[in-house]
């Protein structure tokens, strides 16, 4: 008798904990699927995950609870992407989530009629999924992480720590989701600064090599490297070869620095994801894709690691650890 008893106590919570999903399940619990290039093991993936809840939190919902969220991840590989959205898309989800262009081309091509939300990626415009940022049209929105000041500013911040760099090389994704735009803004920002650049496109991970001794050869000054959802995955690899080749990097956001890089000033992807969610509640509350506004970046971040300055014998003035958010030691 005892022993029944027993067993009827730990046997409770469980039933409890079974009854209560089943009963969200009645009410219609909105599901979202996230769609990613990155790995879940990677922190900076982690991070973005996390703003992404945080956000979905200060708005009122619990993942497990109140919403519940699927999540794909191509784990840096491109062709995954078609399977990977067909998957989410079979689910049918009231919301996906994207991030990269790749990722928001694949989930458009999968459905033109559940709502995609876009968590950070390049030219949506150019990439023919949304109309105009003011009216998307259709049923993509979210961020962009275009903005055409950004290249001078960088190639600003760059000759302030390095005044004597005339040759800059830049290393960018040829493929889907590269960033062409941001390419003849720098070359343009360049020309008024009278520094010359040197544009090395890659493809996949086997071209790293012969793309940093091509740098090497044209003796290069400094290096700036796009972000995109590709050169992004493989960050480490390309700061390390950076390093090898004594090139002072100028790269996008945070967790270039953080990994390696000499300096990195972009636009908070973090605080992307957190917007992210603030779609994805005006979506589930009736809003439609076509009629919100594609946000353009809102906050930057300018990070410098000191140990790679010291490394590279690089003197990083004053006036940039003044105005650094993050100071890596």
């Amino acid at each position: 008798m005892d022993r029944k008893i027993v067993v009827t106590i730990f046997v409770l919570p469980s039933l409890l904990s079974v009854n209560t999903l089943e009963a969200q399940e009645g009410k219609q619990v909105p599901r979202i699927g996230i769609l990613r290039f990155d790995n879940p093991s990677d922190p900076r993936s982690q991070g973005l995950t996390e703003a992404f809840r945080q956000g979905l939190r200060a708005l009122g919902y619990t993942e497990g609870e109140n919403i519940l969220i699927e999540y794909r991840y191509a784990e840096g590989r491109l062709d995954r992407f078609p399977k990977l959205a067909a998957e989410l898309v079979a689910l049918a989800p009231a919301v996906i989530v994207t991030q990269g262009t790749p990722g928001t081309l694949a989930a458009r091509q999968a459905t033109a009629t559940i709502p995609i939300v876009v968590g950070g990626a390049g030219d949506l415009v150019g990439a023919g999924l949304v109309a105009t940022l003011a009216r998307p049209g259709g049923n993509v929105t979210g961020s962009t992480n275009v903005d055409p000041e950004l290249s001078a500013k960088r190639l600003q911040l760059l000759r302030e720590v390095l005044p004597k760099v005339s040759r800059v090389a830049v290393l960018y994704h040829a493929g889907t989701g590269g960033d062409p735009e941001a390419l003849k803004e720098t070359l343009a920002a360049a020309r008024g600064l009278g520094i010359r650049i040197q544009p090395v496109s890659v493809e996949e991970p086997g071209q790293f090599q012969g793309a940093y001794a091509a740098m090497v050869k044209e003796r290069a000054n400094a290096l700036i490297i796009f972000s995109s959802s590709f050169t992004l995955s493989h960050r480490k690899q390309l700061t390390e070869l950076a390093a090898k080749g004594r090139l002072p990097t100028m790269c996008g956001e945070a967790s270039w620095s953080e990994d390696g890089g000499l300096i990195s000033y972009g636009y908070d992807r973090e605080h992307q994801w957190q917007r992210a969610a603030t779609f994805v509640d005006k979506i589930l509350k009736g809003a439609r894709p076509a009629d919100l506004p594609v946000e353009q970046p809102l906050q930057y971040n300018l990070v410098v690691n000191l140990r790679t300055a010291e490394a590279l014998k690089v003197r990083v003035p004053h006036s940039i650890m003044l105005r650094a958010n993050k100071l890596i030691r």
